[in-house]
């Protein structure tokens, strides 16, 4: 009824009791999935009447952002239910994924209507539940899509957990930093290569064949992150976060190591060095195995270091990093000369050196 239709909805809601009549439906289902102590089986009717209401919620949702108002009531039924409901494998089939896209649209801060007296993301008897659900149903998620396929479910997912945190009390926002951001005290391995949630996310985050769950995941971990470019990069590690603030123009730290010390400033707390680009601890970075370059060998290398500088394309990536205000960007070998730290020898005095 909602795909590839001319029907116009506002009539249906405004004079048919569309929104109501959803939201008994999924109060109903609600009532079901909580009432009396054994775990509910919903028949295949009722699995399928539940699916179809979520559908309907999200397409018109999607549809006439307006009208979300209509289905605020429908928030609390839903998360009773994400509550409550186990867990697929794969984790986004039915009925999570109708749970969770039916969430995107919704105004689930109820800033418009009103309608809810106590927001039911968060109850009272325990109000992490329902960021734990979505938090587990993600790294479920994770281990068990391929990423092209996470690419095309996981997205909603994502920007619910990014809305409720916008606005989530500081119990479910510092479970939320905790289960979802690389822990500080565990930094003996570089950041994205533990076996953890966040590593996971973070190794996502750059894969070159899901462009939109790159977008999200770093979204995520930013707005974690207090939308704070520093803080950021503290949290993931320059090399995570510096493809997400600039493709966004944000400013990025003057350089890498200024946003770690000045969260030594802030803390007042001994200062741990840390290798900003990998956020791994310096202390346990391995020890280099290789035997160092010869006189003959630097001299080489600087060579051709000066030879990449005065190239074409290095002039115009050197004027590029400028503009981003990552790095200045100088030839070093013509900065020495410049500055004098060159003498010329004649070949007599090089023969008898």
């Amino acid at each position: 009824m909602t795909y590839n239709t001319n029907l116009n909805f506002d009539p249906l809601i405004d004079n048919h009791g569309l929104g109501d009549n959803v939201n008994a439906n999924l109060a109903r289902h609600a009532k079901q999935f909580t009432k009396g102590g054994k775990k509910y089986q919903p028949t295949d009717i009722d699995s399928a009447a539940l699916s179809e209401s979520l559908k309907l919620i999200f397409n018109v949702s999607n549809f006439y952002p307006d009208r979300t108002t209509a289905f605020t009531p429908s928030i609390e039924s839903i998360f009773r239910i994400l509550n409550k409901v186990s867990i697929p494998s794969p984790a986004l089939e039915a009925p999570i994924n109708y749970l969770v896209n039916a969430l995107v649209n919704l105004d689930l801060e109820d800033r418009k209507s009103k309608h809810l007296r106590q927001n039911p993301i968060f109850p009272k008897f325990d109000p992490n539940c329902n960021v734990h659900k979505l938090i587990q149903i993600l790294d479920r998620a994770v281990s068990q899509y391929t990423p092209e396929k996470l690419n095309d479910v996981g997205g909603p997912l994502l920007t619910v957990l990014r809305k409720i945190y916008d606005f989530a009390p500081e119990a479910p926002r510092k479970r939320m930093e905790t289960l979802l951001l690389p822990d500080n005290a565990k930094r003996d391995r570089p950041i994205g290569q533990t076996d953890t949630l966040s590593s996971h996310l973070l190794k996502l985050s750059t894969s070159p064949i899901a462009p939109n769950l790159r977008e999200g995941i770093s979204a995520l971990m930013f707005e974690l992150s207090g939308k704070d470019a520093n803080q950021f990069v503290r949290n993931v590690g320059y090399g995570f976060a510096a493809g997400f603030l600039m493709s966004h123009n944000m400013s990025i730290p003057e350089s890498a190591q200024e946003a770690w010390s000045s969260e030594d400033a802030a803390s007042g707390s001994p200062r741990v060095q840390v290798n900003p680009v990998t956020g791994q601890r310096r202390d346990a970075e391995p020890e280099p195995n290789t035997p160092p370059m010869t006189q003959e060998e630097r001299e080489r290398e600087a060579e051709k270091l000066f030879v990449l500088f005065e190239s074409e394309s290095s002039t115009h990536m050197q004027s590029r990093l400028r503009a981003t205000g990552v790095m200045d960007v100088t030839n070093p070998m013509r900065q020495a000369v410049e500055e004098g730290r060159f003498m010329e020898i004649d070949s007599d005095e090089s023969d008898t050196e």
